[in-house]
């Protein structure tokens, strides 16, 4: 029996790409073979990789001006290849600090150029989406860095800062195709797809032109985003049967009337949830409600054996990876694309007996 998967990531995939992937195991089409067996020069896997990419810019709305590339090292990779690629002008960023992501991504670019940290909300555990002073942002920054959607902590950007012709980096992981984003206000994204995407060891990068072919000179081969777009993602093997996957995720959201269509439902799943929480007398939301986000729901109900109790019978329930971050602790709903309304509701109704049980 399939459980409710809450996690963070890697998460639950949609049902119906699981099982065509299940029907294409063995053989793909009529290649005789697997993906996983597949050449990745074959005219088959071409024909895979080049759909996924038709699939992101179709789906995303990406410009012509912008490059879509697939690599691989997580989501971290990108913390160290974004200043190498991009960070080559006048050696500096600015960046806002939200979260654990943000942090490893300022302390990772520290070792390459310098990094003026505009804002934190550290002083009170991220819990709400810094809004500094324009008037604080370097004027010389090669680009300015944010984490838009906060995995740990459950907060989002709801507005973008305002960075004039300095470029715009977003880490989207866990956020991508949750709901409409202008990508034209960015110079570049970048997202883990073990959220929304695929399976983890997929990277997406979505980069405007004008920012490649100036990495620095000691940077690696493999981090140098122009490689990457001169040979299509394939100057090495990349992860294959990764990206036929997602590329079938790509097709389920399509099928699902687009991002805009499933942003809809995202939205009504995040209502039911937060509307539950504001309600409850005994769990309550730890974000402030003008930054929540979409995706990660964290709560608490103030008592640490009370929330080690609720996950222990949540799991027994058949709703499982409810426990929170180390760092915030309590409990964390990650509702992404894949989780259905009734997920979501039937999670409700379980806090609700537990809350008439324990209150």
């Amino acid at each position: 029996m399939r459980v409710y998967n809450f996690s963070a990531g890697p998460s639950m995939l949609p049902v119906e790409v699981l099982e065509k992937a299940q029907k294409e195991m063995v053989e793909y089409g009529t290649s005789g073979m697997s993906v996983m067996e597949m050449s990745h020069r074959s005219k088959d896997y071409e024909a895979i990789i080049e759909g996924a990419e038709a699939l992101v810019r179709e789906l995303m709305h990406v410009p012509d001006n912008y490059k879509v590339l697939f690599l691989q090292g997580g989501g971290s990779s990108q913390f160290t290849m974004v200043p190498m690629n991009l960070g080559n002008k006048n050696k500096k960023c600015d960046i806002l600090i939200t979260g654990q992501w943000a942090k490893k991504a300022a302390q990772e670019a520290e070792r390459y150029i310098t990094v003026n940290k505009i804002a934190s909300s550290a002083d009170k555990t991220f819990s709400y989406i810094p809004k500094p002073d324009k008037s604080e942002y370097s004027k010389d920054a090669d680009y300015f860095y944010i984490c838009m959607n906060n995995t740990i902590y459950g907060t989002k950007f709801n507005q973008l800062p305002d960075t004039g012709d300095i470029p715009l980096v977003a880490d989207i992981s866990s956020m991508v195709m949750s709901e409409e984003i202008d990508v034209s206000k960015f110079g570049l994204l970048f997202a883990g797809a073990q959220k929304n995407l695929g399976p983890a060891g997929v990277t997406l990068v979505i980069v405007r032109e004008d920012l490649i072919g100036n990495a620095m000179e000691q940077t690696p081969v493999m981090f140098d985003y122009q490689i990457h777009a001169d040979n299509g993602s394939m100057y090495n093997t990349p992860p294959t049967y990764g990206i036929y996957v997602l590329k079938l995720v790509l097709e389920w959201i399509k099928e699902k009337g687009g991002v805009a269509a499933i942003q809809k439902i995202n939205e009504q799943k995040a209502k039911i949830l937060y509307d539950f929480l504001d309600s409850s007398k005994l769990f309550k939301g730890t974000v402030v409600p003008e930054d929540r986000s979409l995706m990660n729901v964290p709560f608490v109900t103030g008592n640490e054996e009370l929330d080690a109790k609720f996950v222990k019978e949540a799991k027994e329930a058949g709703f499982v990876n409810l426990k929170g971050h180390r760092s915030v602790g309590g409990m964390r709903a990650s509702i992404y694309n894949a989780m259905p309304v009734e997920g979501v509701e039937k999670l409700v109704a379980f806090m609700k007996k537990f809350e008439e049980e324990n209150a």
